[in-house]
């Protein structure tokens, strides 16, 4: 592995602009078990919009929505519908770390600034990546209060389903931009290639995509980027730019360390995922050997297994999780597997054909 050249502790947590912040985080409170951990709007002194800060484990869901008509992100939400709209990281020194990234080629979005209380304070400063996603360092280190300064502390618990943290995020990006964003991540954050995968690893006979898998210098923070390839049929990258209105995050992945568990708890919630036919877990013993769990009990839900040279993995995609074909979650949990899944891709895009086909988009 390279040398860190760029240090960043964590994915700190993940902001999404949404129309009604409020009723995003009930959504992902009574059907994710996120406990809603903050609160600030017009009654802790914030006249524009209202945040809602939603935790598991080391889970940080941040919803935030314009309250007031000709709020800046208003445009936005009309475009993109709710979306992802920072992956903010936890750094040592926002300074440097915006000063580094600016100087490598990124692009200001804001500057470095402070939030202060009587709990301390917060060192804040953004850069833009793909399409309207930032990334916003953070640290806070001389801070005793939670979260953010003039936060609320709210304690209303949601019943936990076993998330334990953010594996990777996955951005979707324009035919012909994926090294494009692949060579901006690593000159300007430090990120190596972990793993690539071309058309012939994913594709079907109607459609097919590209990824790269990019890590930061520690291994905790992994992005794949996918763009579109060419095939016969609009692929799930070109219905994704097509509805979203450009590029963005695709999904989230959220590691659990019992899926069987948080699977059979989303779904009695009623959270949809993708399913794939009874013969593939026919042909699973062949392909991946001895696992600890019950084929028959994955079967039934509907989770899919790989194994790489260190171990295995088992995954499972929700269906889209707003009213657009766009932002999902895939549920992960790893025995030793490094990996993301290859031998499950065929599968899984075949997978969302049908469900592409349902929509009339394929």
């Amino acid at each position: 592995m390279s040398q860190d050249n760029f240090p960043i502790r964590k994915v700190d947590h993940i902001r999404h602009y949404v129309g009604n912040a409020r009723q995003s985080a009930y959504y992902y409170q009574h059907v994710f078990g996120f406990s809603v951990t903050g609160f600030h709007g017009l009654e802790t002194g914030q006249k524009h919009e209202v945040d809602y800060l939603l935790e598991q484990n080391d889970v940080k869901l941040l919803f935030t929505a314009p309250i007031r008509p000709g709020h800046p992100m208003a445009d936005k939400i009309a475009q993109h519908g709710d979306f992802v709209q920072d992956i903010a990281f936890e750094v040592d020194d926002v300074d440097w770390a915006y000063n580094e990234a600016v100087r490598r080629g990124a692009q200001p979005a804001h500057e470095p600034y402070s939030l202060s209380d009587d709990n301390g304070y917060v060192r804040i400063a953004s850069i833009h990546t793909y399409g309207d996603t930032l990334h916003t360092f953070i640290n806070r280190d001389n801070f005793k209060g939670h979260f953010l300064p003039h936060f609320q502390t709210r304690n209303d618990p949601g019943d936990p389903i076993g998330i334990m943290e953010i594996d990777h995020c996955v951005g979707n990006v324009e035919l012909g931009r994926m090294n494009q964003w692949v060579n901006w991540y690593e000159e300007v954050l430090g990120f190596h290639n972990l793993i690539s995968f071309d058309d012939k690893d994913i594709s079907t006979e109607y459609t097919a995509l590209m990824s790269k898998v990019m890590s930061n210098g520690n291994g905790r923070v992994k992005f794949p980027i996918n763009e579109p390839a060419e095939g016969k049929k609009k692929s799930q990258i070109d219905e994704y730019l097509e509805f979203f209105g450009g590029a963005g995050v695709q999904h989230v992945a959220l590691r659990t360390d019992d899926i069987v568990h948080t699977v059979s708890r989303l779904q009695a919630r009623g959270v949809e995922f993708l399913s794939v036919p009874k013969t593939y877990y026919e042909m699973l013993p062949d392909r991946v050997g001895e696992i600890d769990e019950s084929i028959d009990e994955l079967a039934e839900l509907g989770i899919l297994v790989d194994r790489d040279d260190e171990g295995y993995l088992l995954q499972i995609f929700t269906k889209p999780t707003t009213d657009r074909p766009t932002l999902f979650y895939e549920i992960i949990h790893r025995k030793g597997a490094k990996s993301f899944g290859k031998g499950n891709f065929k599968a899984l895009f075949e997978s969302i054909e049908r469900e592409q086909a349902i929509r009339g988009t394929l």
